[in-house]
């Protein structure tokens, strides 16, 4: 599946508040995150089988890039755009040297 048509179908299946739908989507997308650490955190305290815990982080990371789709749909970005220009944002840094280190400009 294209970046373009992954967000298209996640837009198909999107149920909130259209008047707050940018923080919606920033508030999912930080839960999301969050829900992949816990699943981890809990594989490391309570140990388990690494497929399981696997397949639950697969099942969140959906979730994560559900909500970075419908996100960039909600500031008028093509999810395809977004992924071009953090790409080039990161081959710029490798062609600096600078893709280790702190700062947005670098």
């Amino acid at each position: 599946m294209q970046a373009n048509e992954f967000q298209d179908a996640c837009a198909e299946t999107a149920v909130y508040p259209k008047d707050s739908g940018v923080l919606y989507t920033m508030l999912g997308l930080s839960n999301e995150a969050g829900e992949v650490l816990g699943k981890y955190k809990k594989f490391i305290r309570d140990g388990g089988h690494w497929t399981d815990v696997r397949a639950d982080l697969k099942k969140e990371l959906g979730d994560v890039l559900w909500y970075a789709a419908m996100l960039a749909k909600e500031l008028d970005y093509d999810l395809s755009d977004v992924m071009d220009s953090v790409i080039l944002k990161l081959q710029g840094r490798k062609e600096r040297g600078t893709l280790q280190g702190s700062g947005d400009d670098r």
